[in-house]
This record gives structure tokens, C-alpha cells and sequence, in this order.
């Protein structure tokens, strides 16, 4: 008889430890939240706004008292995000490629790049698609717009590699399977971050 119910004892014991373990890490958490004043905020379109292999992505949110303006200044305020990261990126390509190639006349090549660059980026940023958009009101009347927003990856490097195949001047120094070799591996790390 013993052995019949050794089995059911034994299940009970389990259960009712697995739940006091359960039980206890929510009471841990929640005298956290208590003594710290810790209350976390859920924020829209924010994993929308989180770059990949294939997207640079940014989001970001504004406030007003007029809703399409809360809208408008929230996507300038993405698209100035994303320009930035992209910005950021192609200074890394473009510091890496300098370094890994021979260029002759280097800072001109360098201001050069850079000022195509930014029209590339320029020229994207106008056709940017919205992953997210949430609008919403909130106290004293005002609306607060969330918005997440991406450009392709590809898009921006063919922007820059087709420029830079019709700009004689730049032509001359530009090696166009070092440069996607040197921007496809910037654009790993930016997703292994």
C-alpha cells in the first residue's frame, strides 16, 4: 500500500515546490518595484524600431496638441534617428575601406565620399516605410504619436555604389567589391549589437 502511494506523494511534493519557488521570485520582483519605485513603461513601435540583416530601423515619438502634428514631428524624429545610424555606419565603411585600400589623393577621396553619401542617405530617407504607428491621446488634452520606420540595407549600398561608379573623379580610387565586402560585414556587426 506504501508503494502505491510513494508515487502521489512524491508528484504533490514537487508540485507544491515548483509553485512556492513560482510564488516567491513574483514577491522578490514585486518588493523590487516597491522599494525602487521601478514601474515598467511598454513603449510602441520599439522592437519595430530595432535594426536587422536586411532593414536599418529607428522609432521614436512626439507629443502636441494637434494629432497630425504629434505624427509629424514624431516621424522627422525617426527619420532623423535612422539618417544618423546610417551616417554612423557608412563612416565605419568608409573608415574601414580607406584604410584597406590604396587610395591616392585620400582626403579628397574621403570629402568626396562623404558628401555622396549623405545625398544617398538624402534621397532614402524620403522613401522611408513606416513599420508602426500608434497615436494616442493623453493628459491635458495632447496626442502622442509612436513611429518606427526603415530604410533597406541594399538600397542605401547600391545608392552609394552606383554614385560612386558615375562620379569620375571618385571612380578612379573606388574598388566596388572591396567596398561590399567592407559595408556587408559593418552591417553584421550593426545586427549582432
Amino acid at each position: 500500500m506504501k508503494a502505491r502511494f510513494l508515487p502521489l506523494l512524491m508528484s504533490v511534493a514537487i508540485v507544491f515546490t515548483i509553485a512556492s519557488c513560482k510564488s516567491k521570485d513574483k514577491a522578490e520582483t514585486t518588493t523590487v518595484e516597491k522599494e525602487q519605485g521601478f514601474k515598467e513603461i511598454i513603449i510602441p513601435c520599439q522592437n519595430e524600431g530595432r535594426s536587422d540583416a536586411e532593414f536599418y530601423r529607428a522609432d521614436a515619438s512626439a507629443t502636441s496638441a494637434n494629432l497630425q502634428a504629434s505624427r509629424e514631428k514624431a516621424l522627422l524624429a525617426a527619420k532623423q534617428r535612422l539618417a544618423s545610424l546610417i551616417n554612423s555606419k557608412i563612416k565605419s565603411v568608409t573608415d574601414r575601406y580607406m584604410n584597406e585600400t590604396e587610395v591616392e589623393d585620400r582626403s579628397n577621396f574621403e570629402q568626396k565620399f562623404e558628401n555622396m553619401t549623405r545625398e544617398v542617405v538624402s534621397q532614402t530617407l524620403v522613401d522611408v516605410k513606416v513599420t508602426c504607428e500608434k497615436a494616442g491621446s493623453i493628459d491635458g488634452g495632447k496626442y502622442q504619436t509612436f513611429i518606427a520606420v526603415e530604410s533597406s540595407k541594399t538600397a542605401i549600398r547600391d545608392g552609394i555604389s552606383n554614385n560612386l561608379t558615375n562620379k569620375d573623379k571618385i571612380q578612379v580610387d573606388y574598388d566596388k567589391k572591396k567596398f561590399e565586402e567592407i559595408y556587408n560585414q559593418e552591417m553584421q556587426k550593426l545586427e549582432n549589437e
